[in-house]
């Protein structure tokens, strides 16, 4: 029987529309990479580290699948780039979609290509909210504590509030 590796993926967007490229990466994540087995709420957000007129909306779904975590990265970059994302050479900027490995198992991987956990999870709320309310009790293998006391020791203070559908 094939390994299942638990993954957790925080998808954004902050072009619109939003909602859309969201929902077409979740199809295509779970149509190339794996099941998709628990999803959070969508959250809004504003941008940190540049300016826009149009704030994130950001979740985080869990899936499992066979690939690799490098495996798994290049088949996102592929999903990322034919919904439209446009890389950037310095700093942040608006995109249509992007894809964020969080957490590959247990593992902890430091490499030019990837770094998990993702470098910086723990200072989002962005990202810590939508953690925490599919798997508050989740913990960190690099830094050793959970996603909820994460949240609570954040010190990012941007507003992240949930997301009403009804507003498309």
């Amino acid at each position: 029987m094939v390994k299942q590796n638990k993954v957790f993926l925080l998808l954004g967007s902050n072009i619109e529309p939003r909602y859309n490229y969201i929902k077409k990466a979740e199809k295509r994540i779970g149509k190339d990479i794996g099941n998709i087995v628990q999803s959070s709420s969508i959250y809004e957000s504003e941008p940190i580290g540049f300016n826009s007129d149009t704030s994130f909306l950001n979740k985080v779904i869990i899936i499992e699948t066979e690939f690799t975590a490098l495996h798994t990265l290049n088949v996102i970059h592929i999903i990322e780039n034919e919904l439209g994302r446009v890389r950037k050479t310095l700093g942040y900027a608006s995109r249509t979609l992007d894809i964020d490995i969080l957490y590959f198992n247990n593992d902890i991987i430091s490499s030019d290509m990837l770094t998990i956990p993702h470098a910086r999870l723990h200072e989002r709320r962005f990202t810590l909210l939508p953690l925490v309310e599919i798997a508050p009790g989740f913990t960190n293998p690099a830094l050793k504590i959970n996603n909820k006391r994460l949240l609570e020791i954040c010190s990012d203070n941007s507003n992240v509030s949930t997301f009403n559908i009804g507003k498309i």
